[in-house]
């Protein structure tokens, strides 16, 4: 180690002595370098064989900084060098590079100083919004523009939502299903992002996503069957009610354990780019997913390939009983995409306009320049984590009521829309009348559906059912025999 620092050395002092003979030739030179151009007298040197894809050669610019220079070239075949050069070139760390260390990823300046990096920076990352709450634009906003026929869509796909949550919900609570999640107070976080998107982009969500498949045409029946287990359900009974998914839609299939849909998006992701598709993922997780291991190697994993991934955090204050201020200490999740070389903003989820823009310009990043992005999405679970859940336990009826009342993303855009005259109070009745109608309806015959045949539980995994499989087969046939009286009388055997 030491007589690699003392080749280091010597190497960059013949650098520096070539500096001082060169420069007196190049003065008031333009400097151009892989992230821009500006004149300059600072002195230069024409480095043969360096950036061998231009068509012109280069001068670089050689200071103290002039190992960072040559530390660039590592990343000739990434974007990381100009991102790279852009932040050491307005960066002042005070360091010195001339005694730097060549270290791999990019030359690391040295200062005398005992320096910590701070804890937190004390001001908090702003979040980008377009509505207020009386649902007008911000002055200044800048935003994508919608035409009545998308933002119409928009907000009738976020009140049929908000009534098929609250009808499937009383269902449960009526015995009818075994179990329901609801997306009240996050609506526009999964219906705005699917309006900026295409068909083409695969989806690996969460489980307050059902938005996404609603806007892509999943119908309010295919929801049903689904939460019933009938035999319309394209998963035939075999998952969790609310864990839907469409191979027709480009949604995967929602699991229950949490964060593990990550990575694999970035996987899905990388195999786009290798396909040089034209596409994108979008993978949601929300605040008490991001404390798993799975985010962090996604991030990282996304970074590395520069895979075109879009990860989207639903902050919505509880990750089921546990505030974010017991969850972490870092300023939400939006500083951790720079920690790991991520392009990240965060995002006002209650406003349905700001979701939009966000995801169309991540969604255009990700494809246009191959790169991953993170949006955080700042919102609020206005109902239950889930049906086994009692939020009052553990949070106050007047929190709930508040951003159910003064919040809600659906009426914040629904006030937008109707001041554009695309909307009225006619239009919402006869809306909100007909919907829990059909609602109402799919349950009463979702319900009476015949259920998938047993031997379905064993079937469309291998050609030849393995001997475990018939094992288990005969094993529950057996049992079935054994106590007819606890199985179902709906389900053929």
């Amino acid at each position: 180690m030491a007589l690699w620092f003392a080749k280091s050395r010597t190497i960059i002092h013949h650098l520096k002595r070539m500096v001082g003979f060169m420069g007196d030739f190049h003065q008031n030179i333009w400097i151009s370098s892989s992230s821009y151009m500006q004149p300059g007298p600072l002195s230069s040197v024409f480095i043969p064989g360096i950036h061998k894809h231009r068509s012109t050669p280069s001068l670089f610019l050689f200071n103290s900084s002039v190992s960072t220079r040559f530390s660039l070239q590592r990343f000739k075949s990434t974007k990381a060098a100009s991102q790279h050069e852009h932040l050491c070139s307005t960066d002042d760390d005070g360091g010195d590079y001339s005694q730097g260390l060549d270290f791999p990823g990019g030359n690391v300046a040295c200062i005398s100083e005992m320096r910590f990096l701070s804890e937190s920076t004390g001001m908090r990352i702003p979040c980008y919004s377009v509505l207020d709450g009386n649902g007008e634009i911000i002055v200044g906003s800048e935003y994508e523009q919608l035409g009545e026929e998308i933002a119409v869509k928009m907000y009738t796909s976020m009140v049929t939502l908000q009534m098929m949550d609250t009808i499937f919900y009383e269902a449960q609570r009526q015995g009818r299903i075994s179990f329901y999640l609801t997306s009240t107070g996050e609506e526009a976080i999964s219906i705005a992002a699917a309006a900026a998107l295409t068909a083409d982009d695969i989806i690996l969500p969460q489980y307050r996503e059902p938005g996404i498949l609603l806007w892509r045409g999943f119908t309010i029946e295919e929801f049903a069957s689904q939460c019933f287990g009938n035999k319309n359900d394209c998963g035939k009974g075999r998952q969790m009610p609310i864990h839907y998914g469409s191979k027709k839609l480009n949604c995967v299939t929602i699991s229950s354990p949490i964060a593990t849909q990550l990575p694999q998006a970035v996987g899905v992701a990388y195999s786009l780019k290798m396909d040089k598709k034209d596409a994108c993922v979008v993978t949601y997780t929300g605040d008490g997913g991001t404390s798993e291991g799975d985010f962090h190697a996604a991030l990282n994993f996304a970074a590395v390939t520069e895979a075109p991934v879009v990860f989207i955090c639903r902050n919505n204050g509880w990750a089921i009983s546990t505030n974010i201020s017991e969850q972490f200490r870092s300023d939400g999740i939006v500083v951790r995409g720079r920690a790991y070389g991520i392009r990240s903003i965060r995002v006002d989820g209650n406003d349905a306009l700001a979701v939009y823009s966000a995801i169309h310009r991540a969604r255009q990043m990700a494809i246009s320049e191959q790169r991953p992005v993170l949006v955080e999405a700042l919102s609020y679970r206005v109902g239950h984590h889930s049906t086994s859940d009692d939020s009052t336990k553990y949070r106050s009826v007047d929190e709930i009521e508040y951003w159910k009342k003064v919040r809600d993303p659906v009426n914040r855009f629904r006030k937008w829309v109707e001041r554009n005259g695309w909307w009225s109070q006619e239009e919402e009745s006869e809306l909100r009348s007909s919907m829990k109608k059909q609602l109402l309806q799919v349950i009463r015959v979702a319900e009476k559906t015949e259920k998938p045949p047993l031997k379905e539980l064993f079937s469309d995994v291998y050609d030849i059912p393995p001997p475990n499989l018939r094992e288990q087969e005969k094993q529950l046939r057996e049992t079935i025999i054994r106590y007819p009286q606890d199985y179902p009388s709906d389900v053929p055997l």
